[in-house]
């Protein structure tokens, strides 16, 4: 049986392009024992990608040139020589970019396609929606009354974090790249939003979104001169909680910039950084809590999804242009 499937062709300096892709031709291996065919019908592309890229590990391991690339999807299992699934069965996991993949079938997660849309897998009930979700309630914390700033807001995290923030009763603010996302934003329940490509003053932006009240809590998802202006409106025991940096991912010399450490002495802020897998015994109870949310219209969430496994690299890139709202995907093939 023959798939396609890309592979890192090399290892872009500064900004990728769609020749540090390549879609090649290959025969899929036979299942093993354990082991089942999983048909891909959506797959996942996510900002951190970019740092495996690289040649350096940062908190995921970067591919080697030739490698094929992995991201999430959902797919339905073609072919098993396991006990757990069945043909026919709604699977999610961290597979290639590619038609068909062959899996263990013990890193695999069924998805109930009678919960949601078997899309949201992969957004606000998957790795997206489970980020914001455990970000909010266990990092930043808000308490009622609290500002509440969200960078990357109309994102596949930032937009789920935001509602989550505004159910605990907090004001929230949120940055996006357009007034269409601004939009987005008030559909979805933020009290505010900052078209950041519309204004170069973020700091008197954050004054009147917030009434001068200054920030409580910020979930940071963009870094850059957005987080520069966010540390200068801190309050005091303020708390931050460093999910991405999309600003800088494609930087090959990290900018210093002005110090930023002395806000800190003045707000005694605390500072957080977290990844989506410290989490993983507590994936369960987040996703049962999101759906039950979903189902009852009190958490909202838009999918961007561009058709055919050749477009997977143009979704990737345009992550960077902020061309997305909500949750990015690539259909790859027709739901079961």
């Amino acid at each position: 049986m023959e798939t396609r499937r890309y592979v890192l062709a090399s290892r872009p300096t500064g900004r990728p392009t769609p020749d540090d892709f390549d879609l090649e031709r290959v025969d899929l291996p036979d299942p093993g024992r354990g082991e089942v065919v999983v048909r891909t019908v959506y797959l996942s592309v996510d900002p951190y990608m970019r740092g495996r890229m690289r040649d350096r590990a940062s908190y995921a391991e970067p591919w080697a040139v030739g490698e094929p690339l992995r991201g999430g999807v959902v797919g339905e299992v073609v072919d098993s020589h396991a006990d757990a699934f069945d043909e026919g069965d709604v699977v999610t996991g961290n597979l290639q970019w590619a038609d068909y993949a062959v899996a263990e079938a013990s890193d695999l997660t069924g998805v109930d396609p009678d919960l949601a849309p078997i899309s949201t897998a992969l957004g606000v009930l998957g790795m997206p929606g489970r980020t914001a979700y455990f970000g909010v309630t266990e990092v930043l914390e808000p308490r009622p009354g609290d500002t509440v700033v969200v960078s990357g807001a109309a994102g596949a995290v930032g937009s789920v974090a935001g509602q989550l923030a505004a159910m605990a009763g907090a004001h929230v603010v949120g940055f996006a790249g357009s007034d269409e996302k601004v939009a987005f934003l008030d559909e979805i329940g933020y009290d505010a939003g900052i078209n950041y490509e519309a204004t170069d003053d973020y700091r008197t932006a954050i004054d009147e979104a917030t009434g001068g009240a200054g920030v409580d809590r910020y979930f940071d998802n963009v870094g850059g001169p957005i987080t520069d202006a966010v540390f200068g409106r801190l309050n005091v025991d303020a708390r931050v909680g460093v999910c991405g940096q999309i600003a800088l991912y494609n930087a090959e010399d990290r900018p210093v910039g002005p110090r930023k450490l002395s806000t800190l002495l003045e707000s005694r802020a605390t500072v957080e950084g977290f990844l989506y897998g410290d989490f993983a015994p507590r994936f369960a109870d987040a996703t049962r809590r999101l759906g039950r949310w979903v189902e009852a219209g009190d958490l909202q969430y838009r999918e961007t999804v561009t058709e055919g496994l050749a477009s997977a690299p143009e979704a990737f890139l345009g992550l960077f242009d902020g061309e997305n709202v909500g949750k990015q995907l690539v259909r790859v093939g027709p739901e079961p």
